[in-house]
């Protein structure tokens, strides 16, 4: 197949490695694959090592001439069969871009529940654009949520989990002296920017229920972290000096190679969250809430615990019975870190894609 993907590659590597490897994947297994994205963006290097061709096409706004115009272009030069765009400001580019090129389907990427909504009228520049030809979400309970919405053809939302590497997660853990934390302390950590749907207040309201043990800390990393809420929350622990507010990190995997445990709280609004990934590639058993697709890779009572939403005290039961049985916490760790190998590798993410595509190019 001839594939064109048409994303943004300028974040974090960590971040967008899951998805350039796909991409990369797929060249491997003998498809021709463009990507348009930011000509400066460091995956760049790597794509052309890889013999991928690049166009250096990233629009500046949701609506770009420009862009369109070098889409169509190179729509015209060559018969791609797919076009693949995975964000707000690609997807309207490649819908108005692929117009009058039926025979190339265009396929979406969604990551997250909820704020799609038949309604809203910007929902038509992206998911609910009539060219788009397919759906690809994150998770189930993403591709439930976006089925709901689409018109027609349902069967054409398709939930297909982000691949990983184990390699790309082992690294040494941090060292938290300088957090007066020892090797013999247990420690606790969520990585999360300031949102209340990220529901950090609701892990520290869990804090208050810990079994009253001096060795039991939290880390909380992310930015904006550290509210006048979150504070005032934390001071209401039995040790309130144990909770660290750490903010933004550019050591997050070093951090979490050092925790017992990773706390994913949310609320509302998750796809597949990228720490729980980090996490059971280190073998860190997680606590998660229902949200999203977490039920879907942690395995409850196997691989880590799923918990009722915004439920502080089933986060504490959960966090007090790894605390008191650390040789089933580790065991949990090398389950959710043998599940990343095997099932959710990017091999088999870059296969369920391609399988997706020739189904579409069938119909």
């Amino acid at each position: 197949m001839k594939i064109m993907v048409f994303s943004s590659y300028m974040d974090a590597w960590n971040s967008v490695r899951p998805e350039a490897e796909m991409i990369i994947a797929m060249a491997q297994q003998g498809h021709q694959v463009t990507v348009v994205t930011q000509g400066n963006a460091d995956y760049v290097a790597r794509f052309h090592e890889q013999g991928i061709k690049v166009i250096d096409g990233y629009p500046t706004k949701k609506i770009c001439c420009n862009t369109i115009k070098l889409l169509r272009h190179e729509l015209k030069q060559n018969q791609y069969d797919i076009v693949y765009a995975t964000n707000s400001r690609t997807i309207p580019n490649a819908a108005f871009a692929c117009i009058g090129f039926p025979a190339t389907k265009l396929v979406t990427y969604r990551g997250t529940v909820g704020g799609l909504y038949r309604h809203d009228p910007s929902a038509y520049l992206t998911h609910l654009h009539p060219r788009v030809d397919g759906i690809s979400c994150v998770a189930d309970k993403v591709r439930e949520d976006v089925a709901k919405q689409v018109w027609s053809n349902q069967h054409n939302v398709v939930a297909i989990h982000k691949g990983h590497n184990l390699s790309w997660y082992q690294t040494q853990a941090a060292d938290l002296s300088f957090l007066n934390i020892t090797a013999d302390d247990f420690v606790i950590i969520c990585v999360a920017n300031a949102r209340p749907s990220k529901g950090v207040h609701v892990l520290l309201e869990a804090m208050q229920y810990l079994v009253k043990e001096p060795n039991i800390h939290l880390l909380l990393a992310g930015r904006g972290i550290d509210t006048t809420e979150n504070q005032q929350l934390a001071q209401q622990a039995p040790y309130p000096n144990n909770i660290h507010f750490l903010g933004y990190r550019t050591d997050v995997p070093e951090l979490m190679a050092a925790a017992n445990v990773q706390i994913q709280p949310s609320v509302s609004g998750e796809g597949l969250p990228k720490t729980v990934i980090e996490a059971m590639a280190m073998a860190v058993p997680s606590i998660v809430t229902m949200t999203g697709g977490n039920a879907e890779i942690v395995e409850d009572g196997i691989s880590g615990f799923v918990v009722e939403t915004n439920n502080a005290h089933a986060i504490a039961d959960k966090i007090n019975y790894l605390y008191s049985h650390s040789t089933e916490a580790k065991n949990m760790g090398l389950k959710a870190q043998h599940y990343i190998t095997t099932t959710l590798s990017v091999e088999n993410t870059a296969q369920q894609h391609l399988t997706f595509f020739k189904r579409l190019l069938k119909q």
